[in-house]
C-alpha cells in the first residue's frame, strides 16, 4: 500500500509561482508512474502531467504545458510539480496518483491517490 501526501499548495498571485510535491512512503513507489491531476469548483477531474519511474517520458496537458513542469527525485520518494506562469484558471484542489502499471492520462489507471493541496490564483 503506498501513501501519498501532497504539499506546497496555498494562494499565489497570478503571474507567480508555486511548486507542489507529492512525498511517497510504502510500497515500491519509486517503480510507479505518477501523475498530477486537478479539480476545480464544479468542473470534472482533469489531468495536468505524469511521468514514469525512471523520468524517461513524461505527458503534461496542453493548458499548462510550457508555464508547469513535472519531475521525480526516487532517493526522496517524492514528485514535484513546478508551476509558473500561474493563471485564475489554475485554481484547483492538485491531486497527486501513483500507478503500478502505466504512464497515462487517464484516471481510472491510477492506483493510489494523496488527499489534494488547494492551490487558489485570484483574479
Amino acid at each position: 500500500q503506498v501513501q501519498l501526501v501532497e504539499s506546497g499548495g496555498g494562494l499565489v498571485q497570478a503571474g507567480g509561482s508555486l511548486r507542489l510535491s507529492c512525498a511517497a512512503s510504502g510500497g515500491t513507489s519509486s517503480n510507479y508512474a505518477m501523475g498530477w491531476f486537478r479539480q476545480a469548483p464544479g468542473k470534472e477531474h482533469e489531468f495536468v502531467a505524469a511521468i514514469t519511474w525512471s523520468s524517461s517520458m513524461a505527458y503534461i496537458t496542453d493548458s499548462v504545458k510550457g508555464r508547469f513542469t513535472i519531475s521525480r527525485d526516487n532517493t526522496k520518494n517524492t514528485v514535484y510539480l513546478q508551476m509558473n506562469r500561474l493563471k485564475p484558471e489554475d485554481t484547483a484542489v492538485y491531486y497527486c496518483a501513483a500507478s503500478r502499471s502505466r504512464l497515462s492520462r487517464r484516471n481510472y489507471d491510477y492506483d493510489y491517490w494523496g488527499q489534494g493541496t488547494q492551490v487558489t490564483v485570484p483574479s
